[in-house]
């Protein structure tokens, strides 16, 4: 309620003064000051109460008392009515004992002659009107207890809670006689209820995230089954076929008994004796079936039967072969005579049947299923080619059964990209705020955009720098504001929601570079590194190799600046000489702030005393990114050595890992065009940036962001995925991890901003 009123005030006084109402100001600061409800502070009237009872002001006492029943205590229910009276006897009593005491007799005397009337008929004040003229009240056994230190605090205490359970509970107060109601807006409770509302959004919108998820998986799920089925052609096979492996033993005699029988099969036989024998030719290639061999898949395909002490029984449904029936197929292959013209007319009588089979994929046995994929292409059908033909179907059904591996599974799922284009030149800076809501970037334009991507993607607020931008910070306490530092020695506080300067700071003028900016997590100060002119600009560096490495080893200056007030509280040491702060970074409390320098050292600085803790050289050139990791034992950095290092914080100087990185995740960024045109642009912003669970690390590439895994006994990083998606290199990246769907922002030097949306697959 405190907090409310005095927002409230604020406010009106923040209407009255831009309506230039000069005189109602002072009357309402006049009123304010003399407010006797002291703004609803309960500290205040406790320590006026105990004001009155200090200078013995029993009128002033009474007065405020009958004051605070008229005003608050009148409202309440009868069943609190008992307590007021109480407290009111408790602090009458307050007043007695403190008069005593100090030795006041004649202030309880007044006190009694003056509230005899009122308090003669009352029970609980009986034994007390004796309470002057007693030589030792404090040993009393029946005051003994109110000159105790313990009951006067206690007292005291109670009606501190009594009156702020009062004003927790009333919203509504009436101001005036004709009942006129005047409402004051519970600040408090709607910040906890917009919280509440904030946090099942999340909820709601992760829900959103999985069911998108799931219903992505189920359709790709679908969309594969109905290319399987397609694939899996349920054609009319001969019957001869489609029979062949119910033939037992004394069918297959009996059918060789009858002539006419015996001259069908024996018009086929070539045809399956060609599939058996090319069969044959490659034993030893591996079929993808699981849990079937090869041998069984070829036999799956020609109908053949496994041996089974030569015994079958008529009508049972198998599905293998046996010796004898393949001796039977091949005995009447050999007895037909095999001139080319006969083998042409079978080959014609039964051209349509192997078309058939040649073009598609033979998809089922009689009681074993499988699943295949076709693995070759259709083609004319001539009758010298018909062997090698049915040999490729052989091989591209055999390789194209699924063997049923179990897939390593993905840590993320990819649910959405999409791409911010406002910028029209190369981005330098690209955040999220604390919430996760925002995003603040910045080219090398000296283009500022805030922009929201969710639900949609939005612009919030845009402007223009007159002066050259080096670097960018959301505030941490009050979210809509942005600090911004130029190449003019200037830092900027930006209000995103206003679109205004709130204010404009000049750092030094020797020291014009302001390279880096970074807010407490408290938010009550910032740290910002400023440097001198570079000796060397971004259009002396043609191309990475040129040599230009230590040439940026200015002096600098780190400095503290307090946030209300934007003045400096300090400047740091920084050992063994001033030198150029590319990075800043605190932990998560703002006890800890560590620094990379152009000179190749990191520092780690303890911001409770204001000094350096530790300090080593970590890099062969620049540092050009600092992080802490996810449990805050070790520090991660790149630098110019394009080199990726976890460093111990406890020991100074201690490799946990080191990491070779590519040139594209490291910087110079060089970007070509057309008649040898190169750009080429420093690194200025986060060079990397970890999950919500630091086990992963996002960084730069030349077409899009690569996501890392880290912590692994691997020499070498191990890639887990390629966001892509970029046309040019990318020079910054941040990791959103309000939730479980993390958003990915990857910046490139076309201006173009791609946000990707990530699910965590939880083990």
């Amino acid at each position: 309620m405190a907090a409310a009123a005095e927002r409230t005030d604020e406010l009106v006084r923040e209407y009255l003064l831009f309506r230039g109402f000069t005189g109602a100001l002072k009357q309402l600061d006049a009123e304010i000051k003399a407010d006797r409800e002291k703004g609803f502070r309960v500290d205040k009237i406790v320590e006026q109460l105990q004001q009155f009872v200090q200078s013995y002001d029993l009128a002033a006492l009474r007065d405020y008392w009958n004051y605070l029943d008229r005003r608050l205590f009148s409202r309440l229910e009868d069943v609190y009515r008992p307590t007021v009276n109480k407290l009111k006897t408790s602090l009458f009593r307050y007043y007695l004992v403190y008069t005593v005491q100090t030795n006041r007799n004649d202030k309880a005397q007044e006190f009694f002659l003056k509230q005899a009337s009122e308090l003669q008929n009352q029970v609980e004040w009986k034994d007390w009107f004796v309470l002057p003229f007693l030589p030792a009240p404090d040993s009393n056994p029946a005051f003994a207890t109110y000159f105790s230190r313990q009951w006067a605090d206690t007292f005291i205490v109670s009606l501190h809670n009594f009156l702020s359970v009062l004003f927790q509970c009333m919203h509504i107060l009436l101001v005036s006689e004709e009942y006129l109601l005047f409402l004051i807006l519970n600040f408090d409770a709607e910040c906890q209820r917009s919280a509440l509302v904030q946090e099942e959004n999340d909820i709601l919108r992760q829900k959103l995230f999985a069911l998108q998820a799931e219903t992505y998986r189920m359709k790709k799920e679908e969309l594969q089954q109905q290319q399987e089925e397609e694939s899996v052609v349920h054609h009319k096979l001969p019957a001869y076929v489609s029979n062949m492996d119910r033939l037992g033993d004394c069918e297959l005699d009996m059918t060789r008994s009858q002539r006419s029988t015996a001259h069908s099969l024996q018009s086929r036989g070539g045809f399956l004796s060609s599939l058996l024998s090319q069969s044959k030719k490659g034993p030893s290639r591996p079929a993808l079936t699981t849990g079937v061999s090869p041998t069984q898949a070829g036999g799956i395909l020609l109908g053949k039967k496994e041996p089974s002490n030569h015994q079958s029984t008529k009508g049972k449904e198998v599905a293998t072969g046996c010796k004898d029936a393949k001796s039977h197929f091949t005995g009447l292959t050999a007895n037909e005579p095999s001139s080319v013209p006969q083998r042409q007319r079978r080959l014609q009588d039964h051209g349509k049947e192997r078309k058939e089979l040649l073009s598609k994929v033979t998809s089922q046995g009689q009681s074993v299923e499988k699943k295949t994929e076709t693995g070759a292409t259709e083609a004319e059908l001539s009758p010298d080619l018909h062997i090698e033909q049915l040999e490729t179907l052989t091989k591209a059904s055999a390789f194209s059964t699924e063997a049923g591996g179990v897939r390593q599974e993905q840590p993320f799922i990819v649910l959405s990209q999409e791409e911010y284009g406002e910028h029209h030149s190369s981005i330098m800076h690209c955040r999220v705020d604390c919430s996760g809501r925002r995003v603040a970037s910045l080219d090398v334009d000296g283009v500022i955009k805030v922009w929201s991507f969710n639900p949609m993607m939005q612009t919030k607020a845009s402007s223009i720098s007159k002066s050259p931008l080096l670097s960018l910070e959301w505030a941490t306490k009050r979210d809509r504001l942005l600090l911004l530092g130029s190449g003019v020695g200037t830092v900027r506080l930006y209000d995103t929601e206003a679109k205004k300067n709130l204010c404009e700071i000049n750092i030094d003028e020797d020291m014009p570079r302001i390279l880096s900016l970074a807010c407490s997590p408290s938010g009550a100060s910032f740290v910002c590194s400023a440097a001198a002119p570079s000796l060397v600009t971004q259009l002396d560096l043609a191309a990475p190799d040129t040599g230009g490495r230590g040439m940026n080893q200015v002096p600098g200056k780190l400095l503290l600046w307090d946030t209300k007030t934007m003045k400096q509280q300090l400047q740091f040491s920084l050992e063994p000489e001033p030198i150029a702060t590319n990075c800043t970074a605190f932990n998560h409390n703002g006890n800890l702030l560590v620094t990379g320098a152009a000179d190749g050292i990191i520092r780690l600085f303890d911001m409770q005393q204001h000094e350096c803790a530790l300090s080593w050289t970590a890099h062969d050139g620049e540092v050009y990114s600092v992080e802490f990791s996810y449990d805050e034992n070790t520090v991660y950095s790149i630098g110019e050595d394009g080199k990726f290092i976890q460093w111990n914080i406890h020991k100074s100087g201690s490799k946990v890992s080191e990491y070779a990185l590519p040139m594209d995740a490291t910087g110079p960024f060089v970007l070509s065009g057309y008649s040898g045109y190169k750009q080429v642009q420093v690194p200025r912003g986060k060079l990397f940036a970890f999950d919500s669970e630091g086990n992963y690390m996002l960084t730069c590439s030349s077409t899009g962001g690569i996501i890392y895994k880290l912590n692994s006994d691997e020499k070498i990083l191990e890639s887990c995925l390629s966001l892509g998606g970029h046309r040019a290199p990318v020079v910054t990246v941040d990791w959103c991890t309000a939730m479980d769907c993390g958003t990915c922002l990857t910046a490139s030097m076309d201006g173009k901003i791609k946000l990707t949306t990530l699910l965590a697959q939880k083990p």
